[in-house]
């Protein structure tokens, strides 16, 4: 398989990030579309038919507004940074069902030294959570199966934020009382540069995510949803 991502795409991250300012963004604007934007979108492309085997609820849509990759520029109405770009590329293939970022689905994130895949449900609102914690009460055993196996834990590791405490009415020596404490419930594992400019990368993404597969179904499940 042809490499579709290369190490112009780190240089151009990297120069952006000591340059974050419009003026330098729309003189290297085709530098941008060559080296970012237009490999972003082919390798959605090139993800579609293997997530659709794998995941066929959940979608690969290689537009350039309003699909899986997401915006260059930073939504800046409620931080005091003001820095106009993102320095990283995010491609978030998203459940079908879903109307925005906190809903089931597999994330791709590349950055300079900073590369990862993301898979589960980020900051998901209180009640949706509330239903993957029931269902993990109800179903620790098949918990446990999706997020302790090796072909998952030997590659991702649960993160995310934690309660301070236990959720109301969980037992604090409850043995998956860590677990329950996730404000949301995903995992991730490192890429490398090379991994990501390599010829292989598409394969090796889905290789990953093919590990992820229990993790993701006991997801849908609990909050309803087909895998």
């Amino acid at each position: 398989m042809r490499r579709i991502f290369t190490p112009r795409l780190f240089r151009f991250l990297r120069e952006l990030a000591d340059h974050n300012d419009r003026a330098w963004f729309e003189a290297h604007r085709d530098d941008y579309v060559r080296d970012v934007e237009a490999p972003a979108l082919d390798f959605i492309d090139a993800v579609r038919d293997p997530l659709a085997e794998l995941a066929p609820h959940f979608v690969a849509d290689a537009r350039r507004i309003g699909g899986s990759l997401f915006r260059i520029h930073r939504d800046l109405r409620f931080t005091k940074d003001k820095t106009p770009y993102k320095t990283h590329v995010g491609i978030h293939f998203r459940h079908e069902t879903a109307r925005d970022v906190h809903a089931p689905g597999f994330y791709l994130h590349l950055e300079p030294r900073n590369c990862f895949v993301g898979v589960g449900i980020w900051r998901p609102e209180p009640r949706v959570a509330s239903r993957v914690r029931e269902r993990i009460l109800a179903e620790p055993e098949a918990w446990m199966a999706a997020t302790r196996a090796l072909p998952f834990a030997q590659v991702f590791t649960l993160d995310g934020e934690r309660l301070q405490r236990p959720p109301r009415g969980v037992d604090p020596d409850h043995p998956l009382v860590d677990d329950l404490r996730f404000k949301e419930f995903v995992a991730s594992c490192r890429l490398s540069q090379r991994e990501v400019t390599s010829s292989g990368f598409v394969d090796g993404f889905i290789r990953r995510l093919e590990r992820t597969v229990p993790f993701m179904a006991f997801l849908c499940g609990a909050v309803g949803v087909d895998y």
